[in-house]
């Protein structure tokens, strides 16, 4: 899966925020309800243009941010 192909970035839409192409929905909100335990299933429920693949697309591109990015967590 080619993330860039379903998700965009653009200074004049939601703050350049990354957001799946077409629409105004955020990645973080996919990933929000993802993380909450909603199914890829729920969520193009929740947000009728959506699809799956536009899910599976915001996963990869979290994914590539992990890569990319450390985020430091506290010792136990």
């Amino acid at each position: 899966m080619d993330w860039r192909a379903r998700i965009s970035i653009d200074p004049g839409i939601c703050h350049g925020k990354a957001c799946i192409k077409g629409t105004r929905i955020m990645v973080s909100v996919v990933l929000d309800n993802l993380a909450a335990g909603k199914s890829a299933d729920e969520i193009v429920q929740l947000y009728p243009t959506l699809h799956r693949e536009d899910v599976s697309a915001a996963m990869a591109y979290a994914a590539e941010l992990a890569r990319e990015r450390v985020v430091l967590t506290s010792a136990a």
